[in-house]
């Protein structure tokens, strides 16, 4: 291949730009195709560095164009109050950005020490993004494989999770660049029997719905307004009309933080739940306290506002719901976490839980963050007939976090082969079955209900057997294959 001499700011510059390309694959976008060819361009470009500082330089500007524009919505939790944090808005996505391409600069180096440098950077970028869930408490947002979501290649997560998708990924847009024609062929081949495996599952029969009507509740309070304490009262008659319009539902459920009041203060609000239910059991999302420390809950309540059971978030957000040293952190600076509205910061619950619900089958409840986290899903301690995720993704704005943030509550579904029921203060509030697909929406941005049933389960995926084991081991054996020294045919 002719080498092309970029000196100066150009190879940055241009590497910056394929990454943002590559972005316009995720949600609500969608241009996959956009993914393939910036990922493809990139590789392309790396092959012209001459050295591994160059490589690290380019991945980086790769990766940082990509986050910047991809994540483009972290600006909107500061302004919610602009006078207090909107000044901290550009930082934000500098540093967010900056320090997640870090990953993709690491995988373009380390692609430099094996001989095989384009399948050296096919495993160590899609190593790397696995190990974004975990490195200081993880952020596994906007993975390449998510781009996926939504056709019918992302049946593949059913198979091999984010990570076989994201493998998928990367060989389909590197295959053209070390092979040219052929490889070009082959990389359709290979998304032609992914797309013949996604149609496939697809098109199996699906298991009747479980007994039982649910209402989805969308108050749409705005972040903004949402804690004012002469329109609490206004938000919360929002949730109880629409919980008591027509006949009560066997299950009624209401979005993260949607009750502006505790019950420990306050006990005669669970009793105006239970009248607006007429005593069906109703899940809210209310904060609690218990020895001092506060906790981000899921509640069930029923007959006269009687605490069934609750879940207390696990994963909490750093920054948002708790911060690092939190208390010397407010005893000394008075800093706190931007959504704990009771106290500095909340505190962690004991984590995955599954909770019987007697007719309506056994639920997995998660709350907003936790479900981009799929070894935490994985790892509940027994297998649910459905899940439930509630969030308040009026934090994320209009435009793109909270379709990302619904894209990643597909992808779950179809990993576990389990509905999902997802509640959001302004959406998006939907049934998805368990293969990915939405059933039954509420419109975005607006209040209004939802009565439905809650789809059937599939059998056990494979990757809810076995989790991210066989793509693991399959990366290591690509990891060998890149270090031998024959040269990649061309």
């Amino acid at each position: 291949m002719a080498e092309v001499r970029l000196s100066g700011w150009r190879r940055p510059g241009l590497a910056f730009s394929l990454g943002a390309v590559a972005a316009l694959g995720q949600a609500p976008v969608g241009f996959w195709w956009a993914t393939l060819a910036g990922l493809a361009g990139l590789v392309w470009l790396l092959e012209q560095v001459p050295n591994r500082r160059g490589a690290f330089l380019a991945g980086h500007a790769a990766g940082t164009g990509y986050f910047a524009l991809a994540l483009s919505w972290i600006v909107e939790p500061f302004l919610i109050d602009v006078a207090q944090h909107g000044w901290m808005a550009p930082f934000a996505v500098v540093f967010l950005s900056s320090g997640l391409g870090l990953f993709w600069g690491a995988a373009a180096l380390l692609a430099r020490l094996v001989p095989q440098r384009a399948l050296g950077f096919v495993v160590a970028f899609v190593a790397l993004e696995w190990l974004r869930e975990v490195i200081l408490t993880g952020f596994p947002w906007a993975m390449i494989g998510h781009v996926w979501i939504g056709t019918p290649i992302d049946q593949i997560a059913a198979l091999a999770g984010p990570s076989g998708l994201g493998l998928l990924t990367l060989g389909v847009a590197v295959l053209p660049v070390i092979w040219r024609i052929r490889g070009a062929v082959a990389g359709l081949a290979l998304l032609g029997l992914a797309l013949g495996f996604g149609l496939w599952r697809l098109s199996q029969p699906m298991p009747q719905d479980r007994e039982g009507t649910i209402r989805l509740v969308q108050p749409n309070a705005d972040q903004s307004l949402k804690w004012d304490e002469v329109l609490a009262e206004t938000f919360l008659n929002r949730l109880l009309s629409l919980t008591a319009e027509g006949d009560p539902a066997d299950l009624t459920i209401w979005p993260e933080t949607a009750v502006p009041y505790m019950l420990e203060y306050a006990p005669e609000v669970a009793g105006m739940i239970s009248v607006a239910s007429k005593g069906k059991l109703v899940a809210a999302g209310i904060q609690r306290e218990e020895d001092g420390r506060f906790y981000n809950s899921l509640r069930f309540l029923e007959g006269d506002g009687i605490e069934r059971a609750r879940y207390d978030k696990a994963h909490l957000v750093p920054f948002g719901e708790y911060i690092p040293f939190g208390d010397l952190a407010y005893d000394w600076f008075g800093i706190t976490a931007f959504a704990a509205q009771a106290g500095a910061t909340y505190s962690a619950g004991s984590g995955p839980d599954v909770i019987d619900l007697g007719p309506l089958g056994k639920v997995l409840p998660l709350i907003c963050y936790e479900v981009i986290f799929p070894r935490e899903v994985n790892a509940a301690p027994e297998r649910a007939d459905w899940m439930l995720q509630i969030t308040n993704d009026a934090w994320f704005g209009v435009w793109t976090g909270p379709f990302q943030h619904f894209a990643q509550a597909r992808l779950r579904a179809i990993e576990q082969g389990l509905p999902m029921v997802r509640v959001a203060n302004t959406g998006v509030s939907a049934v998805i079955d368990a293969r990915g697909r939405v059933v039954a929406d509420l419109p975005f941005g607006t209040m209004a209900k939802l009565d439905a049933r809650i789809p059937g389960a599939v059998p056990p995926t494979p990757y809810s057997r076995w989790g991210d084991g066989p793509i693991l081991l399959l990366l290591a054996g690509l990891a060998l294959l890149s270090l031998r020294r024959r040269p990649e045919f061309r």
